[in-house]
């Protein structure tokens, strides 16, 4: 009876004896009792730093299945998401989502859940499409930062994810500018002052406001709203410095301004 259980007791060390040996390159690890799953979680962030997902992934999973009591399960619980994020491919996503989702669910109070939240908003922001394409996967990087923000203002990687929030939101604002701007170009200005205002009113730290403010105001002077459009074009003079719209609304502002004055249009 002794002998069964002194070899139950050593069979986690046999374990990792055998997996350090078929899936490192090192000498196998001799590993005091206690020690092990620390290894295994070394061992995984090693590979993951190398960017061996499978690799990284085989070791946290041991760590997952062989130490249920360990406290650094969480932590291995973590590396297999970030495995699944790094292979970078539609199918990993889906197991990506799923394990920083269950770590959120199973360790809300972790020390590392603003990661496993930023890590959620991160699985969608690398699924972004081109402006020109579905912004489905954008809306939902918005809203897993926006989590972030209002659930853990005070983490060391709120710059970080504000960083990427802003990069989500620039990206559905364009979108929405290719859209306005394609009405302006075909003159169906009823379809473009809309979206350039929504663009306005969702997001009015977007990167390109210069942009936005030059082509509403263009919109409502083709619709003759002059005195709604002049404003436009003095924000972009005065919130901007430099943009490729400086020069035209200058000279729009002083048109605008003689054709309010005198009540006629100013040639020019």
């Amino acid at each position: 009876m002794k002998r069964s259980q002194s070899l139950i007791s050593t069979l986690p060390l046999v374990l990792l004896a055998v997996l350090t040996a078929g899936c490192s390159s090192n000498t196998p690890v001799t590993a005091a009792p206690g020690e092990a799953d620390q290894i295994l979680l070394d061992r995984g962030n090693a590979s993951l730093k190398d960017k061996s997902w499978t690799k990284a992934r085989t070791y946290f999973s041991e760590l997952l299945e062989s130490y249920p009591q360990s406290p650094l399960r969480a932590d291995a619980k973590l590396g297999v998401g970030d495995t699944f994020l790094g292979e970078n491919n539609s199918a990993s996503f889906v197991y990506a989502q799923n394990e920083f989702r269950e770590f959120l669910a199973f360790y809300p109070t972790n020390a590392r859940a603003d990661y496993a939240q930023m890590q959620l908003g991160m699985v969608h922001f690398n699924q972004m499409l081109s402006p020109q394409r579905d912004q489905t996967e954008t809306r939902e990087a918005i809203k897993e930062f926006q989590t972030f923000i209002d659930r853990y203002p005070n983490s060391p990687l709120i710059n970080q994810v504000k960083q990427r929030l802003r990069e989500s939101r620039d990206r559905l604002s364009d979108s929405d500018m290719i859209v306005a701007n394609f009405y302006l170009s075909i003159r169906l200005y009823n379809g473009a002052e809309p979206r350039y205002r929504h663009v306005l009113e969702t997001d009015p730290e977007y990167t390109r406001k210069d942009s936005l403010y030059f082509h509403l105001g263009e919109t409502l002077e083709k619709t003759n709203k002059k005195a709604e459009a002049l404003p436009y074009y003095e924000r972009l003079l005065k919130e901007f410095e430099k943009s490729e719209y400086l020069e035209e609304a200058t000279r729009r502002v002083d048109r605008l301004k003689q054709e309010l004055k005198l009540g006629a249009p100013v040639e020019g």
